[in-house]
């Protein structure tokens, strides 16, 4: 039920594809705007820095940087700049929740995250689908897609074949 709603949603959403590793969404506002994009695969992308912006406060480069990258069959996230050893981690799945908990033994880093492909469809979570592992300062969770979502990328799969990219052209320069 909830999968044929979802793909009734995007078979009649307006869509613009460029090729690349990101999805977002934007969705109207009451007001009937569209907001601000909401990324939710893929490393979203920095703001414009002005002149001005640059002299402000920023956050730290060495700061935990969490992102969803997915494979073909499991969901995926990254967390760079995570130093400790993988003995110190521990994601579990919290079902009452409907969420994933990203935890370290030393009370250093805590993370509590969705799956809105699996909230989309109305399936529960599974602890047995989530692996993790550590390397290079990055921990990567991945979580095995269940069946229901595979069937239903390939159906969006070829929704999306029915779309012209934006980016197909030779990428001539046209100002020369």
């Amino acid at each position: 039920m909830a999968e044929a709603n979802w793909l009734a949603q995007l078979r009649s959403a307006r869509k613009t594809a460029l090729l690349g590793d990101v999805r977002k969404w934007r969705e109207k506002n009451t007001l009937g705007a569209y907001g601000s994009w909401q990324v939710e695969v893929g490393e979203p992308t920095l703001p414009a820095m002005g002149i001005l912006d640059r002299e402000l406060i920023m956050e730290s480069s060495a700061n935990p940087i969490f992102m969803r990258k997915d494979t073909k069959n499991a969901f995926q996230w990254r967390i760079r700049n995570l130093p400790y050893p993988k003995d110190v981690y521990r994601v579990s799945v919290e079902k009452d929740q409907h969420c994933c908990v990203i935890r370290t033994t030393n009370k250093k880093y805590y993370k509590k995250f969705s799956i809105p492909d699996l909230d989309r469809f109305q399936l529960p979570l599974d602890c047995t689908a989530v692996s993790f592992t550590h390397a290079s300062n990055t921990l990567i969770i991945t979580y095995q897609k269940p069946p229901e979502i595979l069937a239903a990328e390939k159906e969006l799969q070829k929704e999306l074949e029915k779309i012209q990219a934006a980016n197909t052209g030779e990428g001539e320069c046209k100002t020369q």
